[in-house]
């Protein structure tokens, strides 16, 4: 009888640490989401709309942006997803003011980064993968009565490379992060040059979807925040530094935009429609 107890005893206990790792295992990854308010400076031009190639137009940008980041079963977890909708509208005018030019973007990413966890030192994470992005747009000139708008659309494959650092400043926790993306390939929308939209509906439509690559347009996106608990709330600080420029069907664009951000961070796990705030019952992707 004592020999039987003794061994349930001995297999409970070697029961137990297996019950905490798969207890480990099993606690859900978070999303981790903030929704952004963006205010800064444009600067626009479009041979389309502008021949002149001196003839910049600036004025400023407003944007709003949702971010969700999370782990995924892919790699045993080690890939997180990120997605991004990016939504701004600006207005411009000429160094004379005698015209303005309004542009308004929508833009969709979705991208997979593999993720390396205290790079060089404690707190740092980096996470680097890619991702494809789709946009859509329009530049409209006020002083143009042909051929007053410009419409923009692309797709493309981008590298993206992420660094996240948390550290404590007399214990009280920052997190900062920088994100750098880019395109490598895709395709674009671009009627050529002197040619107006009107044509288009009489079915010439040769050469307006094109391949893009380094050859004829360049767009890169930097993306630096830091997260700052507030009492029950985090707040998300930023700058997002936006480039892009084409050289497509004789038509030569820009749009070049320097927003400052803010916006609050929540962190979630779903399901079935019910979130969790107990914070010691989920893993976060990003902290």
């Amino acid at each position: 009888m004592k020999k039987a107890t003794c061994l349930i005893l001995l297999f409970c206990c070697c029961l137990m640490p297996l019950r905490a790792q798969s207890d480990k295992k099993d606690i859900p990854w978070s999303t981790n989401e903030s929704t952004m308010l963006g205010f800064g400076g444009y600067n626009i031009h479009d041979s389309y709309l502008s021949p002149s190639a001196n003839m910049n137009y600036t004025g400023w940008v407003a944007r709003v942006m949702n971010e969700r980041l999370k782990m995924v079963k892919l790699v045993d977890y080690r890939i997180a997803r990120q997605q991004i909708i990016n939504v701004e509208f600006g207005s411009t005018h000429n160094g004379a003011e005698t015209a303005h030019e309004y542009a308004g973007f929508v833009d969709y990413s979705l991208g997979y980064l593999y993720r390396f966890d205290n790079v060089f030192t404690e707190g740092l994470r980096f996470l680097t993968g890619a991702s494809a992005r789709a946009q859509a747009g329009f530049i409209y000139n006020t002083r143009n009565s042909n051929n007053p708008a410009s419409g923009k659309a692309d797709l493309d494959l981008n590298i993206s490379a992420m660094a996240i650092y948390g550290f404590k400043i007399k214990n009280y926790p920052v997190t900062v992060r920088y994100q750098g993306e880019m395109p490598f390939m895709g395709v674009l929308f671009s009627i050529h040059r002197g040619e107006p939209y009107y044509f288009l509906s009489q079915g010439d439509s040769d050469g307006i979807v094109r391949f893009s690559s380094f050859n004829n347009k360049f767009a890169v996106r930097n993306y630096i925040t830091m997260d700052l608990p507030l009492g029950s709330f985090t707040v998300r600080l930023g700058y997002l530094n936006s480039i892009y420029r084409t050289d497509v069907n004789g038509i030569k664009t820009h749009v070049i935009s320097n927003t400052a951000m803010i916006g609050l961070v929540k962190e979630f796990v779903s399901f079935g429609g019910k979130r969790l705030k107990d914070t010691q019952r989920y893993s976060s992707a990003y902290y």
